[in-house]
């Protein structure tokens, strides 16, 4: 009886990238939508115009690199990138900022150092931070989290606000957009009010950050699905919230007028978001057990220490980069020993 004999490959393994980026994109979704439901339309139109730009640039790079274009396109990472970069960004934010953002993060971040697994660098992150540093007033542009219905502008007003640049005649930026949480506390601070008195302002909500806080709580629903599907592990998300809130609870403790409830740090921008989108990127961020512990904590204690005493309210992108540069030196020093190594006479 003869048997037909076949050649490798034997069978069609899913990519695993795009599995696991597929997954983060689901766990995106909840969040995404409380930030449409609070902030308008300009959340969609920002995710629109930074997919497109992520994947032209993605397919660019790669036809010049001479790399094959629709494998590395079907992974998914450009347009996680584009994505985690875009509900970062404000929502009535110029369509070519947008752009030379993502541009950055793709062609720059990402590809300059040789593509996916080789960025030192969160691309989304760094895209952030160049932007922040480079436009500033338009960066702190955001509209009050005010529930969609009740938006002074709709989808086709936002339209024309990102790519004509005016609004329409009845209305001006002071009237329709306000500073962050975060901004908003360190003016009040500076003007000697008492976190008791700002406590009583519009920009409190139930625990947090009026709108703020729960925007927060879907993106956490997002990220304990990804922990769920492992995803993700539980060391990053963990400890870099504990380094917040603990940092945050011990000087709240000493100076409560000053210094707001560490609840208010945890849902008052982009923390949750960081804790379990971005500083878990697996390219940048530690990959030891331990490593990640300390790359966490690390990183929430630079969050405070910047909204503090920094220049920037919001420090998640700055603190993440930071510890982007620090986590190959953690994870030499945190490296588990080898199964069956024996230890040196001092061990």
């Amino acid at each position: 009886m003869k048997f037909p004999v076949h050649t490798s490959p034997y069978g069609n393994l899913p990519n695993e990238v795009t599995r696991l980026m597929g997954q983060v994109l689901l766990a995106l979704v909840p969040g995404i939508v409380a930030l449409v439901y609070y902030f308008g339309w300009g959340v969609i139109i920002n995710i629109c115009i930074a997919t497109v730009t992520a994947l032209a640039a993605e397919a660019s790079v790669l036809h010049l690199r001479k790399r094959p274009v629709l494998p590395t396109l079907m992974d998914l990472s450009a347009v996680v990138t584009a994505i985690l970069l875009a509900i970062a960004l404000p929502p009535l934010i110029p369509w070519w900022m947008t752009i030379l953002g993502v541009l950055f993060a793709i062609v720059m971040v990402k590809h300059l150092y040789g593509g996916l697994g080789y960025n030192p660098f969160n691309p989304a992150m760094a895209a952030y931070v160049l932007l922040l540093v480079s436009f500033p007033l338009s960066m702190t542009r955001w509209l009050p989290p005010e529930m969609l219905n009740q938006h002074p502008l709709d989808f086709l007003q936002t339209l024309t606000v990102i790519f004509g640049g005016g609004l329409p005649d009845s209305l001006t930026w002071d009237a329709i957009t306000s500073a962050t949480p975060l901004d908003e506390m360190r003016t009040q601070l500076e003007m000697n009010r008492t976190i008791t008195e700002i406590s009583q302002s519009p920009i409190w909500g139930d625990f947090g950050a009026r709108g703020w806080e729960w925007i927060g709580n879907w993106f956490l629903i997002g990220g304990l699905f990804l922990l769920w599907r492992k995803v993700i592990t539980w060391q990053i998300p963990v400890s870099m919230i504990l380094g917040l809130l603990l940092t945050a609870g011990v000087f709240w403790l000493f100076d409560p007028e000053s210094m707001p409830f560490p609840a208010f740090h945890l849902f008052s921008g982009g923390m949750i978001l960081g804790a379990f989108f971005i500083a878990t990127d697996p390219v940048t961020a530690s990959t030891t057990p331990k490593g990640r512990l300390i790359y966490g904590f690390l990183i929430g204690i630079t969050v405070f220490i910047i909204r503090a005493w920094g220049g920037y309210p919001d420090a998640v992108a700055f603190a993440v980069l930071l510890m982007n540069m620090a986590a190959p030196t953690i994870n030499y020093y945190t490296q588990p020993k080898v199964f069956g190594a024996r230890e040196d006479e001092h061990g």
